[in-house]
């Protein structure tokens, strides 16, 4: 059997196709934007739908010259948040056949760590944090006690709250740290983890730039490890680029430039709650985890 699984996020849509051994066959990202101006409106934008809902349809028909017998797809944190939701959901479903999950953070904490430790020796405990374009997952388990924590915190709502301008300032910096801050506040681990692993866009595009590529690489940035001093130097690095030289940077992909840099203050911010110095990146993430569920 193959399956396809598409995850619906707040800035990217993607696509894994595996067989029935959970072989990788195909995998393909592509950012809408879908979750743009929903902290501050509560809405979808229709050009955002609809260029959503066409990328959906170019992954239904890869997952049909695949030979994909079953296909899924799960929404994550704008579709919770956006009134017209229902709009994303009809047209998904109209595609693939079957509608979208909409996923609580705590389901879509659980496949990031599904997807990020499977066939992985991680030290116990293990942290995963996924940071996503509306909401930041911490999950925790094979310590003492399991963790699971949903904050709505991502790297377009941040941009969009406290990050207007390319550079950016001193000031709206340490306003969107402070704003981070505030709501990873609410995190209150069990365990100091032995090992953090950060999946998502943010955490393999942050290790892309670090590694210096001239283009980006599975290979390289699966297992990288970011220490926190090199997060911070990625800050203050990023703060100082207008939106053309982030676009410009080979190892990004430009789609992501609007929103690198608060979800490196994120990512700065996060580590510092765990107590942890560094972070080892994973190409393996929540759609993994929802592919092999699939497979179920």
């Amino acid at each position: 059997m193959r399956v396809a699984a598409i995850d619906l996020g707040t800035n990217s849509m993607r696509l894994l196709v595996v067989d029935d051994a959970g072989g990788e066959l195909h995998r393909e990202a592509v950012v809408t934007g879908l979750g743009r101006g929903v902290d501050a409106t509560g809405r979808f934008a229709a050009d955002r739908l609809d260029a959503t809902i066409e990328v959906v349809a170019g992954f239904a028909a890869t997952a049909a010259a695949l030979g994909v017998d079953r296909i899924g797809a799960v929404a994550t944190s704008a579709a919770r948040d956006a009134a017209n939701g229902g709009d994303l959901l009809e047209g998904v479903a109209a595609i693939v056949g079957t509608p979208p999950e909409v996923i609580s953070g705590e389901a879509e904490a659980a496949l990031a760590f599904a997807g990020a430790t499977a066939g992985r020796d991680f030290a116990s405990p293990c942290l995963v944090i996924d940071i996503g374009g509306g909401s930041t997952e911490f999950v925790q388990d094979q310590g003492v006690s399991s963790y699971a924590r949903s904050i709505d915190l991502g790297s377009v709502r941040l941009t969009e709250r406290c990050l207007p301008h390319r550079p950016a300032s001193a000031e709206e910096i340490e306003g969107a740290r402070r704003e981070a801050d505030r709501l990873l506040a609410a995190v209150d681990l069990p365990d100091t983890p032995a090992v953090v692993v950060g999946v998502a866009g943010t955490f393999t595009s942050l290790a892309a730039i670090d590694a210096g590529l001239g283009a980006y690489d599975r290979d390289v940035v699966d297992g990288w490890v970011l220490a926190d001093t090199a997060i911070g130097r990625l800050v203050a690095w990023l703060s100082g680029r207008s939106l053309a030289e982030m676009e410009a940077i080979a190892a990004l992909d430009p789609r992501r430039a609007p929103v690198i840099l608060a979800g490196a203050i994120i990512a700065e911010r996060a580590l510092a709650v765990t107590r942890q110095t560094s972070v080892v990146c994973s190409e393996r993430d929540l759609l993994d985890g929802f592919a092999a569920r699939l497979l179920v």
